[in-house]
């Protein structure tokens, strides 16, 4: 086999369903990722998502036995909204980052891997491949590097030539021997500006990030946050784009040639009363295409919460009473307490002293009591 025109005939396949970025890397272990995972896992800086195995996470040779090589892909996605429905008192929104516009990037990705996939099999059957996007256990930023697609930013995240951070990520190991590319080479300079824009500081320094402190991730996990992120947070009900929105390998770069990821604004933009209020039932109609959806409703409805207490919306009082006196998950009537509190009023405050009489949870009276005291403070 000729394995260089089988590469040639690769690009130019990946061209024609429309893959923005492909490189190709040996299946080597990624031993220099290791050395930052061990200490980032020491430094108590991992998200929870991870695979736990860091070993697996750098050796290509676990999820594949015989793997000789790897294929990186990226596809860009827009970073502009045209024409974004606008917030207005009595009817403000949250905002879901650019990953959750669109279709859900990874059955994109995993849909043209499928296609690559198949079309090296048609020529070499004995080909075994298994591809990945993002939910694997390998890397993709490390895959995209070594693969040549771009270098890490002090962000973390991939910058990539042509389209910047704007990317997603998908990678393939195969026991084909393709030729690997060089690696990409590139540096933020003096810059710093993620850094110094980052919501709560989870940038350490650049190129490490405290996983535990970004909003990105938090914004995500089911529990309760600490006051300073329920703060921070804003109207952000998922994600968090502010580290690539800030970044000037960015500046001027939107890309919407892939109509599966153009937003609908109403989605990506709602009502925060309407997602306060939303059952199951319509959760799964309007968003089970997007990214956001994998961790159901409970964070992006407790981010709602906490999103109309930013805005002091006090049209929402009686809505955030009645998730206080009878929504089933603490969680939830946990983040309607702190809200009240924060938007404040006479009905703010009858509503809490009413859920302390009813509440049994520990932690939700906790907050109903910090929050009752806020309000007094006020009225005194």
């Amino acid at each position: 086999m000729d394995y260089a025109r089988l590469k040639k005939d690769v690009i130019a396949f990946s061209r024609q369903i429309e893959i923005d970025l492909i490189g190709f890397t040996t299946a080597d272990p990624f031993m220099e990722l290791k050395e930052r995972l061990t200490t980032q896992k020491e430094l108590g800086y991992e998200s929870g998502f991870e695979e736990k195995d860091i070993v697996k996470r750098c050796h290509p040779e676990y999820i594949l036995q015989d793997a000789k090589s790897m294929i990186a892909i990226a596809l860009a996605y827009p970073s502009h909204m045209k024409n974004p429905p606008k917030s207005e008192p009595g009817q403000y929104r949250g905002m879901m980052a650019r990953v959750a516009w669109g279709e859900d990037y990874h059955r994109v990705l995993q849909n043209k891997l499928k296609k690559l996939e198949d079309f090296i099999k048609e020529r070499i059957p004995s080909a075994n491949c298994v591809s990945m996007v993002d939910t694997g256990v390998l890397s993709d930023r490390a895959v995209a590097v070594r693969a040549g697609l771009g270098w890490i930013g002090k962000n973390t995240s991939l910058i990539t030539e042509q389209y910047g951070s704007w990317v997603y990520l998908g990678e393939m190991i195969t026991n084909i021997p393709f030729l690997p590319d060089s690696p990409a080479e590139g540096d933020c300079g003096d810059c710093q500006k993620c850094l110094d824009f980052c919501p709560t500081g989870a940038l350490i320094q650049g190129g490490q990030l405290n996983a535990k402190r970004c909003l990105a991730f938090l914004t995500q996990v089911k529990e309760t946050l600490p006051e300073d992120v329920q703060i921070a947070i804003g109207n952000r009900i998922y994600g968090c784009d502010t580290c690539q929105q800030v970044c000037p390998k960015n500046k001027g770069k939107n890309f919407t040639h892939h109509e599966e990821f153009l937003p609908d604004g109403e989605l990506v933009k709602p009502l925060l009363l309407s997602l306060v209020t939303m059952g199951k039932k319509e959760f799964a109609m309007k968003f089970s295409h997007s990214s956001a959806a994998w961790r159901g409703k409970k964070p992006i409805q407790r981010n709602a919460i906490l999103a109309l207490a930013h805005f002091k919306d006090v049209t929402a009082i009686s809505a955030l009473i009645d998730v206080l006196h009878k929504d089933p998950r603490p969680t939830i009537r946990e983040a309607a307490a702190w809200s009240l509190g924060r938007i404040g009023g006479a009905e703010a405050l009858i509503g809490l002293i009413d859920g302390r009489n009813k509440e049994k949870d520990e932690e939700v009276l906790q907050q109903i009591h910090t929050s009752i005291k806020l309000l007094e403070n006020v009225d005194n």
